[in-house]
């Protein structure tokens, strides 16, 4: 636990669980005004509410994988952190931004029993769903590709330079496969006409999901990957076509699974495509930053360690225990008449 080795796996694991979680949650809130569609204002009114608690209880949890993802960087490798937020600040603020206004948007939706308000608060949802989904697969893909990284440990580099056509191509692929991770968690945790609703829009973003994904994992395996990673981008494929046949024979649990496989496969591909490098320099290769280079001292890793030994299994253990609480799906006769107080 005291090798910057380790901690760079952790890292990953962390985001790994970051995007497989909050994955869905941004796809729920990215598909809401479509899932929330009717001729009735309060029927529609409703499967907003439903497709919204879908997450309700989740949602915040699966924000934490973020934060502890980014102390863990700060610790950990400080020097990445450092230049990782100082060279990719707008794109990161932009983020965070997003992030706050989707959490107000949630958060105070219902304490208003208005419909402009809840209009106004839906589209703060939609903005703070789409603009992470997006730009988060910007980021990690100049993460991987390389950015112009200074004989200082500075990226010296413009936000339009952040804009490759590889860099693009992973910020649809995120924001497709989240839209289908979403899609198939409603179609998991609904009954009734949102269900229904969500199971044909997963067949509908089935194939440029598919396409997009498949295309950035190959890209990323042939300019990026190593000789051992091409099983990953096998795993990932294989697990989204399953995912896609099991969603067609409306096995929603299936291809949950195969979504999540999916994620999975795809953020280790990333990080195993840049180790032993954390942010690769495209200026020179000797001032790339790595996990020797960019790490902190054995003494702090090792302190780290052990409060993570003591500390993770509580957490996992208490947002496992949150998901089988509220593991029973929902339909709209669930939805009181009166807003109250509900999301």
């Amino acid at each position: 636990m005291a090798t910057p080795e380790f901690w760079f796996v952790l890292v990953t694991v962390l985001f790994v669980g970051y995007f497989v979680l909050e994955g869905f949650d941004f796809g729920v809130g990215m598909l809401m005004p479509v899932l929330g569609r009717s001729a009735s204002a309060e029927i529609a009114e409703k499967r907003r509410r439903v497709v919204l608690n879908t997450i309700g209880p989740v949602w915040d949890g699966n924000e934490v994988w973020l934060i502890t993802a980014g102390g863990v960087l700060f610790a950990a490798f400080p020097e990445w952190y450092a230049t990782l937020f100082s060279g990719f600040y707008l794109p990161l603020l932009l983020i965070l931004v997003a992030l706050i206004l989707r959490i107000c948007a949630i958060e105070y939706r219902g304490k208003i029993d208005d419909p402009i308000w809840r209009r106004r608060c839906d589209l703060g949802i939609g903005i703070g769903s789409w603009v992470p989904a997006v730009l988060w697969g910007v980021a990690f893909a100049n993460i991987v590709r390389g950015v112009a990284v200074d004989e200082n440990k500075k990226v010296v580099s413009g936000l339009l330079d952040l804009l490759t056509p590889y860099a693009l191509l992973g910020g649809a692929t995120t924001a497709l496969l989240f839209l289908f991770h979403g899609a198939v968690f409603v179609a998991l945790k609904t009954s009734g006409d949102v269900h229904r609703d969500a199971a044909a829009l997963t067949r509908r973003l089935a194939l440029p999901a598919t396409a997009t994904t498949g295309a950035f994992a190959l890209w990323t395996q042939l300019a990026h990957g190593k000789d051992w990673t091409w099983w990953l981008v096998g795993v990932a494929v294989a697990a989204l076509v399953a995912a896609v046949v099991a969603a067609h024979a409306g096995r929603e649990g299936w291809a949950f699974l195969g979504t999540t496989v999916t994620i999975a496969g795809a953020v280790v591909l990333l990080f195993a495509s840049l180790f032993p490098a954390v942010l690769p320099s495209t200026l020179d290769p000797a001032w790339s930053l790595t996990v020797e280079n960019a790490s902190s001292s054995e003494y702090t890793l090792r302190v780290m360690g052990w409060a993570t030994v003591i500390v993770a299994p509580v957490v996992l253990g208490y947002q496992a225990w949150t998901y089988w609480v509220f593991r029973r799906r929902l339909s709209v006769a669930d939805i009181p008449q009166s807003i109250g107080l509900a999301r």
